[in-house]
Formats: C-alpha cells, sequence, structure tokens
C-alpha cells in the first residue's frame, strides 16, 4: 500500500516585525496560533525594544519550530544606525528606487554598506542573544547589485550558520512576463543566488508572496497561487498587520496588511496548506 505524501515544508514569513507595535501584535498573535512559522525583524524600526523581543521570543518558544530572522533595511523612511552612512537624504536611507539606480549604476560603497549590516546584525544578537536564522533584506535590498556583495559579506563574517532570503521562483516564462514584479526580483535573484553558492551561503529553494500591494486584491486568491509547485524550504512572504498611527507614519501598505491577518488567522487557510500538502508544523 502506498502512504500519502510527506507534506512539504515551508516557511511563511511576516516581514517587518518592529515597524509598529500594531505589526508586532499581529505576528505574534499568528505564530501563536500555528498560522506563521518565521518572521523577519528590523532592528531599526521604532517598536522593537526590549518588551517587543520578549513576547516575540514566548510566542516563538510555544510554536512549532519557529525561526526569526534579521529584516536588513537600507531604504526609507528609516535611518541608518551607523554615523557616516552615504548616501542619505535628510539623514534617512535612499528610497529604494534611488538605492537600486545608484547601485545599477555602480554608485555605492560596499564597504559602507557592509559596515551598516554588520552593525544591524550585532544589534540583533545584543537583543535576541543569538545570531539570527536567517537574513532578508527589506524591499528587497540584499538582491540589488553592489549591495549583494555587501550583504553575502556581511552575513558570512557575523552569522555564517544563518540563510540567507532569495527571491526567485521558476516558473515558466510566459507566467513570470505577466507579473512584472516577480520578474524583476527573478532577475535580480539569480546573481544573488550565484554569489550566495560561491561564498558557501545557503538559500531557499524558492520563493512566493509579491503582488502589488495598492491593489488590495484577494489575498486568499493570492495565496493559492503562491503555494502552487513550491518546493520544500521555500519561502512565502507576507506582510500581516494591525493599522496603528505608527504604521501610518512609515507605510503605505496599511490596509491590506489587515486583509492578510484576516485570512492567515481565518478557517480557509489550513485546508489551502493540505490541499497543497504543504505545512508550516
Amino acid at each position: 500500500m502506498n502512504g500519502a505524501a510527506t507534506p512539504r515544508r515551508i516557511w511563511l514569513c511576516a516581514d517587518d516585525y518592529g515597524i509598529s507595535p500594531g505589526v508586532n501584535r499581529a505576528i505574534r498573535q499568528l505564530i501563536e496560533g500555528g498560522r506563521l512559522n518565521a518572521t523577519s525583524v528590523m532592528v531599526v524600526g521604532p517598536a522593537i525594544g526590549r518588551d517587543e523581543v520578549t513576547s516575540l521570543q514566548s510566542a516563538a518558544a510555544n510554536s512549532p519550530r519557529c525561526a526569526i530572522g534579521l529584516h536588513a533595511t537600507l531604504t526609507a523612511p528609516f535611518r541608518p544606525l551607523t554615523m557616516h552612512f552615504d548616501p542619505v537624504e535628510g539623514g534617512l536611507f535612499l528610497p529604494f528606487a534611488k538605492l537600486l539606480r545608484a547601485g545599477l549604476l555602480r554608485r555605492l560603497d560596499p564597504e559602507i554598506i557592509r559596515a551598516e549590516l554588520a552593525v544591524q546584525l550585532k544589534t540583533f544578537q545584543d537583543l535576541f542573544g543569538r545570531t539570527p536564522d536567517y537574513v532578508d533584506g527589506h524591499q528587497h535590498a540584499q538582491l540589488f547589485p553592489q549591495v549583494r556583495d555587501a550583504f553575502l559579506a556581511a552575513v558570512k563574517d557575523a552569522a555564517p550558520h544563518a540563510w540567507v532570503r532569495q527571491c526567485g521562483r521558476p516558473q515558466p516564462l510566459a507566467q513570470r512576463l505577466g507579473t512584472p514584479k516577480a520578474l524583476v526580483l527573478d532577475t535580480l535573484s539569480a546573481q544573488f543566488r550565484k554569489r550566495a553558492a560561491r561564498e558557501g551561503i545557503a538559500f531557499n529553494p524558492g520563493f512566493a508572496g509579491a503582488y502589488d500591494f495598492s491593489r488590495r486584491p484577494d489575498f486568499g486568491a493570492l495565496m493559492a497561487g503562491f503555494l502552487g509547485g513550491l518546493a520544500e524550504g521555500s519561502v512565502v512572504m507576507c506582510h500581516p498587520g494591525f493599522v496603528d498611527d505608527t504604521l501610518v507614519s512609515l507605510d503605505p501598505l496599511t490596509a491590506q496588511r489587515e486583509s492578510e491577518y484576516d485570512f492567515l488567522a481565518g478557517e480557509h487557510f489550513p485546508p489551502l496548506l493540505a490541499a497543497n500538502n504543504m505545512t508550516l508544523g
């Protein structure tokens, strides 16, 4: 008799822990309910004090294996932790489009970026008492030209056992052409994977979760598409949260976070995982 295939374990990762109290609370509730098994922490965020760290550690400790990573941040409206970071605008990191353009034009200083990321990694270790399980990047900045080499060097030095997030997914070309954001991430990720492999740094085999937040689509329908065909150990990115004044002041992604939370906390998500023979446990 042939048994059922073993469910594939994926990482369902909530980004942006530390951006606001409402986002933090939503992420912890989903972890406690077994609806997330990873979250990425912004150590430059305004809501990442000792109490928020302790609460996250408690939520993760009471759940099946939950990974906690560093959400390396190099874009506005956040401020660098290092004093002489450059370039900045008004004391803030560059907006992501300007950072990407500067990297493409080879106008960044990788050593300055590496130093900033080293401080963010050290801050994570000071807060959590250990190195991160993995390291990814806010607005996918870890994939950008020049940034990626600095990012991988910093991780290899400070957290050599961590894996890093790549954002590519093997799909038919016609399907990728229909999702411009995913196509850009696939292109940037190809070089990122080559460099990570050369440095002996582990990375996730597949990725999903990118979409146009401004259109506020049906997140349940999106999740059904994200899960299709993902390999064991792949990452699905999400951004659940409760809207508060801090979030509104920092990020345009607001109400859609609550839509993501509602689906992940609701009754339709577990059957969707089961239908795709996937597990978070």
